[in-house]
């Protein structure tokens, strides 16, 4: 009677498949790029190996790839970095005064209004007319014939007849005669700055101003006034 050696039956497991081990993240490195040239040689005709050129070929892409990856993970920390830098300094503007170009204004109780118009061109019969939130004209500002260049101007929250106006947002508008034409000029208003927040690294930092209105730090044109 022939006996059966329990050792030899050991031997007769299956053995664990090798290969490329899991990446957690769903991209290849460059460990898994060398384990598919390897398994790739060991599976090549022997007739026909694979040609030198095509082999540094694949091992230049591999590593280029590689490489790739890397850029774009340093460049993301790189940018997120610059914009936590720009957040906190831009925190030093919170309380503070920015020029922004727009025609809203803001109206707070005891402080008046001011802005800049952006006057490219000599004008005549200047002006500037005040809206208020339901578009009704509650001032007209006369401010004469003026050269080329910014034109700063405020405004004390009454009315023509010397009114004090309620707080609110206000609509400002500025035109002038240049030539034989009536102009719009565009202006710029002085903002106060109530906040700020970090958006993500391609919208940068952004402003939060009173009345509601956000704007990026890159638009802001002057600090202070």
């Amino acid at each position: 009677m022939n006996t059966i050696n329990n050792s030899n039956l050991s031997n007769l497991r299956w053995q664990e498949e090798t290969g490329v081990p899991e990446n957690k993240n769903g991209q290849l490195t460059q460990e898994d790029f060398f384990s598919l040239l390897t398994e790739q040689l060991s599976m090549q005709d022997p007739t026909k190996p694979v040609d030198n050129d095509q082999m540094i070929a694949q091992m230049t892409s591999f590593t280029m790839a590689d490489s790739l990856n890397k850029l774009n993970t340093n460049f993301e920390n790189f940018a997120a970095s610059m914009t936590s830098n720009q957040a906190l300094q831009a925190s030093s503007l919170i309380g503070q005064n920015v020029l922004v170009l727009g025609n809203q204004g803001v109206l707070k109780s005891g402080s008046d209004v001011s802005g800049v118009i952006v006057n490219e061109k000599a004008g005549h019969e200047m002006k500037i007319t005040i809206e208020n939130g339901i578009g009704q004209t509650v001032r007209v500002l006369e401010l004469g014939s003026n050269q080329p260049g910014n034109i700063e101007f405020s405004w004390d929250g009454t009315d023509g007849r010397g009114n004090v106006l309620p707080p609110g947002d206000y609509k400002f508008t500025a035109r002038a005669k240049v030539g034989n034409e009536v102009k719009e000029v565009p202006l710029a208003m002085h903002r106060h700055v109530n906040s700020v927040s970090l958006a993500s690294s391609s919208q940068g930092v952004i402003l939060n101003l009173s009345g509601n209105q956000s704007i990026k730090l890159t638009d802001v044109l002057e600090i202070g006034g």
